[in-house]
C-alpha cells in the first residue's frame, strides 16, 4: 500500500530554520553550492531513518551540535531539531497520517543517554480527515500513548531508549496498522547518492542472478535489474531508448543470466565488441546506473536523487531529464541539482524551485511559512 507524500517539514535543522513544503510527483531544487539543497535532501534521509530506528545514531554520527540551526533564536527556546511528514491515506480523498518527530540535547538527569546523544522529546502519528485530528501514537519523552485497532488509547509499557523512535521500535501491525503503514512505506522509499563508479564500484562487478524489480541504493544489483526488464518482464523497450538518446547508434546487451548477471555496451563505433562495465567511463556507467533506478519494473513509492549530473556530459542532460520525467509518470521524485539545464529540461514535467540563503536560513523562492507557494495563493484568491 503506497502512501504519497503531501508534505514535508523540518526546523532546527543546519540551514533549514523552519520550512514546510507541499510535495508534487516532481520536485526539482536548484541552486549554489552552500545554500542548503542537500539538507533538504538529509531531512527526508532522516525521515527514513526514523522508521528504520537509526535515527539517533544517523544524528550522532552528524555530531547533534553540529546539525543543530546555530542561528538566532526567541528567548528561553531550546535547542530542537523537528521533522514531519503527511502522506495521504487510502480512502477518503482529504485524509492523511502525519508523522512528526523531535530531537534534542538529553536532560542531565537522564542516565540512559551520553551527553551529546540525540535524545527524541517528542513523536506522534496524527490522523487527519477534514478538520479533525486524531492522535494514534504520542510519546512524549520516556510516555507513550497508542490508540489500537479499535481505536481505543493506552499507555505502553515498553522499553525504548531516549535516542530510538517509537516509529522504529513498535512492530505490531496487527494491533497499529496505521503506524505499520507509515513505517513500510518510509522504508520503501530510495535515495541514490552513494551509487560509487570508481574502479571497485559494486556497477563493474556481475552480481547475484536475482529477479531485482527496484535498483538498490548504492546500485549493487544494476546488472539483475536490466535482466528483470529483459527476460522477465520482457519489455526493455524505455531501456533501449534511454541508451540510444544518450549514446546515439550504442546498444545495451544484457545476456541471459546463469549464476550471475552482467551487461554491456556495443558502441557504433566497434560494433563487434561488447564493452563490459568494467571498461565503461565513470559517466557512461552513471547514467546506465541512473537508468536502472528510474526505469525499474517496480518503482519505490519515492525516489530522493541527489547532483545525478555528477560526472555526466552536459550533453547528457536532456537524456537525464527524459528518464526522470518518465518515472514521475509512476512516483514521485525529489531531485536537487547544480546544473541549470538540468532543471530547465525538467520545467515543462514537474516543480522546479530556487534555494537560496537568506540571513543563513535555507529559503525556496515564492514558497510562504505556511507551506504554500504565492502563486497558488493568488490562484486560490482568484
Amino acid at each position: 500500500m503506497d502512501l504519497p507524500v503531501r508534505d514535508i517539514s523540518v526546523s532546527g535543522y543546519r540551514s533549514l530554520r523552519a520550512i514546510t513544503y507541499p510535495m508534487s510527483r516532481l520536485d526539482v531544487f536548484v541552486g549554489a553550492n552552500g545554500v542548503g539543497k542537500s539538507n533538504l535532501y538529509r531531512a527526508l534521509d532522516l525521515l527514513q531513518a526514523a522508521a528504520q530506528n537509526q535515527f539517533g545514531a544517523r544524528l550522532a554520527a552528524e555530531g547533534l551540535d553540529l546539525a543543530m540551526w546555530t542561528g538566532p533564536r526567541k528567548a528561553k527556546e531550546p535547542p530542537r531539531i523537528g521533522l514531519s511528514v503527511t502522506l495521504a491515506a487510502p480512502g477518503a480523498r482529504n485524509s492523511a497520517f502525519r508523522y512528526e518527530v523531535e530531537v534534542g540535547f538529553p536532560q542531565k538527569v537522564t542516565a540512559a543517554a551520553f551527553d551529546l546523544e540525540p535524545q527524541v522529546k517528542a513523536e506522534s502519528l496524527t490522523y487527519l480527515s477534514g478538520q479533525r485530528r486524531t492522535r494514534l501514537v504520542e510519546r512524549r519523552n520516556a510516555s507513550v500513548m497508542a490508540r489500537d485497532a479499535e481505536g481505543r488509547p493506552a499507555e505502553l509499557d515498553i522499553d525504548l531508549l531516549s535516542s530510538e523512535t517509537l516509529l522504529g521500535r513498535l512492530e505490531d501491525p496487527a494491533r497499529y496498522p496505521e503506524l505499520d503503514a507509515v513505517r513500510r512505506t518510509l522504508l520503501e522509499w530510495r535515495f541514490y547518492h552513494d551509487v560509487r563508479t570508481d574502479a571497485g564500484s559494486a556497477l563493474r562487478r556481475p552480481c547475484v542472478a536475482v529477479a531485482a524489480p527496484t535498483l538498490a541504493s548504492d546500485g549493487a544489483n544494476l546488472a539483475a535489474v536490466f535482466a528483470t526488464l529483459a527476460h522477465i518482464r520482457q519489455d526493455r523497450r524505455d531501456l533501449d531508448e534511454a541508451v540510444a538518446s544518450a549514446f546515439p547508434g550504442a546498444v545495451l546487451s544484457l545476456p541471459f543470466p546463469e549464476r550471475t548477471a552482467t551487461f554491456g555496451l556495443r558502441l557504433p563505433e566497434f560494433p563487434n565488441r561488447v564493452f563490459e562495465p568494467a571498461e565503461l567511463s565513470d559517466g557512461t556507467l552513471r547514467f546506465l546506473a541512473l537508468a536502472g533506478a528510474l526505469l525499474a519494473y517496480r518503482l519505490p513509492p519515492f525516489i530522493a536523487l541527489n547532483e545525478p549530473e555528477a560526472s555526466l556530459h552536459p550533453d547528457l542532460m536532456e537524456p537525464l531529464a527524459a528518464l526522470i520525467a518518465k518515472a514521475a509518470e509512476r512516483t514521485q521524485v525529489w531531485l536537487v541539482t547544480h546544473s541549470e539545464r538540468l532543471a530547465e529540461a525538467l520545467k515543462a514535467h514537474g516543480a522546479v524551485r530556487t534555494v537560496r540563503k537568506t540571513k543563513g536560513a535555507t529559503t525556496i523562492d515564492g514558497l510562504t511559512l505556511f507551506g504554500a507557494f504565492k502563486d497558488d495563493e493568488d490562484d486560490d484568491l482568484g
